[in-house]
């Protein structure tokens, strides 16, 4: 395919699962991490995707990270805006370094990847990009007032963008994952797992790489006419 790939947050959890699904499709896939460097060395040998580390929160250090990744591998024609953190508390007691964590990782980090490698897209006339929001941006959720500011923030930056990139050959679209079983979901206590999947329809936790089969057609040329689309993938939990 020859196509170069970043993937935010690349190198866990659904991150991961879409980095290594697309480097199995033959992209070439590079994996943003944030601080984790054990687990991005880990990912990096086992599966020999390259990993690069810089926070999306800071602008001048996407610029920074995203000139490495191109010097590695040309210039980028996917971007997956995955990483995300969470600081959850209920409003009253959220404070406000809780809420601009979340709001500077999860939208302004969407803001400072996409700015970065929209104007060589246009060039181009070629790009993807591909939002992970939320169910939680959709429905809201109690003690996530952040998160779901953030995550909703995500389908309006999605549904704006992809006017302008339409006549360049570049589509902006966005998945909403609901509970998917990763590590952080797993680590939740067992009670509380369980509570979970009684309000999932489907009874079970998604699969990361139920998600990353998602991305993958969005990244494909059979996605083309498929913009400013929000996709949800929930077992049912939310439906709109």
């Amino acid at each position: 395919m020859g196509k170069t790939v970043l993937v935010t947050g690349g190198t866990r959890g659904i991150g991961a699962a879409i980095s290594q699904r697309l480097a199995k499709a033959g992209y070439s896939v590079a994996a943003s991490y944030a601080g984790n460097e054990e687990a991005a060395a880990a990912f990096e040998k086992a599966t020999g995707i390259g990993s690069f580390q810089w926070s999306v929160a800071d602008y001048d250090a996407c610029a920074d990270g995203i000139g490495r990744v191109e010097a590695a591998m040309g210039p980028i024609d996917i971007l997956v805006n995955n990483a995300g953190i969470t600081r959850d508390g209920m409003f009253h007691k959220m404070t406000p370094d809780q809420w601009r964590q979340v709001i500077e990782t999860n939208l302004n980090g969407v803001f400072n990847m996409t700015h970065h490698v929209w104007a060589g897209m246009r060039e181009r006339k070629f790009g993807r990009i591909i939002n992970i929001s939320s169910v939680n941006g959709q429905k809201g959720q109690m003690g996530q007032t952040n998160y779901a500011a953030a995550k909703a923030g995500e389908l309006g930056f999605t549904k704006a963008l992809a006017q302008e990139g339409a006549r360049f050959g570049i589509t902006v679209n966005a998945i909403c994952p609901g509970y998917i079983g990763t590590e952080m979901v797993m680590a939740v206590p067992e009670k509380v797992r369980e509570s979970i999947i009684a309000q999932i329809p489907v009874g079970r936790l998604g699969e990361p790489d139920e998600i990353a089969r998602i991305v993958e057609f969005l990244a494909s040329d059979d996605a083309g006419f498929m913009t400013g689309s929000t996709l949800s993938a929930n077992g049912g939990q939310y439906m709109h």
